[in-house]
């Protein structure tokens, strides 16, 4: 059982100032945080962290990362994300005991970063599935967590443009089967949010900060 911290949106000044007393494995963010912010957590905790990044957050696209150098286009650059993070967004990754899949962004609202259509966030699904897929062949273990930023439609958004879902997130959470979908973007204000689910998976919105216990698929 992995006990994870996952944050998204909104920063808790109670975290901000006290962190250092969790006992957590891991910890997920699920977009639209200041980095530096996830930055503190990790180094406070000393524990590992894994993001996708959200609508509001700059484009971390195009980099190439070999252990702390990193580079884009051919050259070397400051990666803009939380140092030492491991950014999800469209990937499938170990860490901490579980087994992750990312897929970070919004829909389509502005020119913007990290904003896609639904057709283009369909196609980032369907590579991250086949992914996973072959991650699964490979050890024989499935995904673990589903984190993205956006929840998918009708389930947890909201009409006005700018928070509508993302359909393929239905069809991504069928094929992969993870316990947890866990999402940020939408704000609660203050209103109790249920859970959903898709089939197996339970959907949670996780604005603010949530400490889950996450059993480990195939153990």
């Amino acid at each position: 059982m992995v006990r994870a911290l996952v944050v998204a949106d909104e920063v808790d000044e109670r975290l901000w100032a006290g962190a250092h007393g969790l006992a957590v494995d891991l910890i997920l963010g699920a977009g639209d945080l200041p980095f530096d912010y996830l930055e503190l957590l990790a180094d406070a905790l000393d524990r590992p962290c894994v993001f996708v990044p959200g609508n509001h957050d700059p484009d971390l696209s195009g980099f190439t990362r070999y252990g702390g150098l990193s580079m884009r286009d051919g050259f070397p650059v400051r990666w803009p994300g939380p140092a030492g993070g491991v950014n999800a967004d469209g990937r499938v990754v170990d860490v901490g005991g579980l087994r992750i899949a990312g897929l970070g962004g919004s829909i389509r609202y502005n020119d913007g970063p990290n904003q896609w259509t639904q057709a283009q966030q369909a196609r980032r699904a369907r590579r991250l599935v086949r992914r996973a897929a072959r991650r699964r062949r490979r050890d024989g273990r499935g995904v673990d967590v589903l984190l993205t930023h956006s929840p998918p439609r009708h389930l947890g958004d909201r009409e006005d443009p700018p928070h509508h879902g993302f359909d393929c997130l239905h069809r991504t959470a069928e094929k992969l089967a993870p316990r947890w979908l866990l999402h940020g973007h939408i704000h609660p204000h203050g209103e109790p949010v249920p859970d959903r689910r898709i089939g197996g998976t339970v959907v949670r919105n996780v604005v603010g900060y949530h400490i889950l216990s996450i059993e480990e698929a195939g153990r």
